[in-house]
């Protein structure tokens, strides 16, 4: 007998979360449910959405469609790839069912997927956009060594003086989009003056062409597809442009989708960073299980909650381990979930 279910948790933020085009001080995400055992999570991004309403609804077709199923096996998760909804439902799903699979077999998530153990993973931990003298703050007294800034924002030129003379971390920047090529082209020359070497999505992907140009002279930086990668079509239409992508669960589908565009990059000299909306360990565990085939990680996304629903993913500072209890993914934590069970 299969039983599936899907129910939303609304999480405060530890402080408010900001990017350039959106903010939040609580998450509401949706989390799928098989047999009261196995679980995925659906995380609406900050700024683009959908809807947690919009997802419920993809979810719940996505549901109806196991429903109809015989059965449920490793062959599953090739059928919610091509389900007609939303990426996040799909990655929801996907996760939900592989960890089932692996709890039946008894097997690692990753084991079922003929994945390496995830092992080495250093995870960047984000310094959200706020007044600028406070993130400058938090960037210096943050314990962790590799932070990832915000910007996109029109006092961001004032953090340059400020990320220069810090020298015991490594400095990531992700402006969202939110740059207009003229202001990226200065950006990029300051931030890699400044030692920065990452920087995810200078402009909205309208200009991903102008990108090599933009860089200039700075070898050394990488340029980080974010927004707008979502397909293997989004691939294809700007690979020749960039450095590497940034893959996202809500965004791709899920792990099967997820893994083809990571193999796709890789042969193509493309570096991958795996990346997380704000959302538990539910969420970010089909991340880690492929993690083998990443160079770079930003997963910070239960740090940033006030509470993780889930144990099963432990994080030491930027560094994040399994449990060896992973069979079956991450397990939730009762007394905690309930607490943010909404309608």
């Amino acid at each position: 007998m299969i039983e599936l279910d899907t129910f939303k948790v609304s999480i405060p933020l530890k402080k408010k979360f900001a990017v350039a085009g959106g903010n939040a001080t609580v998450k509401t995400n949706l989390l799928t449910v098989l047999n009261n055992r196995y679980h995925g999570e659906a995380a609406p991004s900050v700024k683009y959405g959908p809807t947690v309403e919009e997802i419920q609804t993809d979810i719940e077709k996505g549901l109806e469609y196991l429903r109809n199923l015989d059965q449920i096996d490793g062959d599953t998760l090739q059928l919610i790839d091509g389900f007609d909804i939303h990426p996040a439902a799909r990655a929801a799903l996907m996760g939900m069912v592989l960890n089932y699979v692996s709890g039946e077999t008894r097997r690692y998530p990753w084991e079922v997927l003929k994945l390496s153990t995830p092992v080495g993973i250093r995870s960047s931990f984000t310094v959200a956009i706020s007044d600028t003298a406070a993130m400058i703050e938090d960037i210096k007294n943050s314990p962790y060594p590799i932070v990832k800034v915000k910007m996109g924002h029109e006092q961001d030129v004032m953090l340059l003086d400020a990320l220069g003379r810090i020298k015991d971390k490594e400095i990531r920047v992700d402006a969202n989009g939110g740059w207009s090529c003229a202001k990226a082209e200065e950006m990029i020359h300051h931030l890699a003056n400044s030692g920065v070497t990452i920087i995810e999505q200078p402009t909205s992907e309208d200009f991903v062409k102008e990108w090599p140009h933009l860089k200039g002279k700075a070898e050394q930086v990488e340029l980080i597809l974010d927004e707008g990668l979502g397909s293997h079509e989004d691939y294809d239409q700007y690979s020749v442009h960039i450095d590497g992508i940034n893959i996202k669960m809500e965004k791709c589908g899920g792990i099967l989708p997820s893994i083809q565009m990571a193999e796709r990059a890789r042969n193509d000299g493309k570096k991958v960073m795996l990346g997380c909306m704000v959302e538990s360990s539910v969420g970010i565990a089909q991340s880690v299980y492929m993690s083998s085939l990443a160079d770079y990680f930003d997963l910070d996304g239960p740090l940033l909650l006030e509470d993780d629903i889930a144990r099963g993913i432990n994080y030491d500072k930027e560094s994040i381990q399994v449990d060896r209890e992973m069979i079956g993914g991450p397990k939730l934590r009762r007394d905690v979930v309930e607490k943010y069970i909404s309608d």
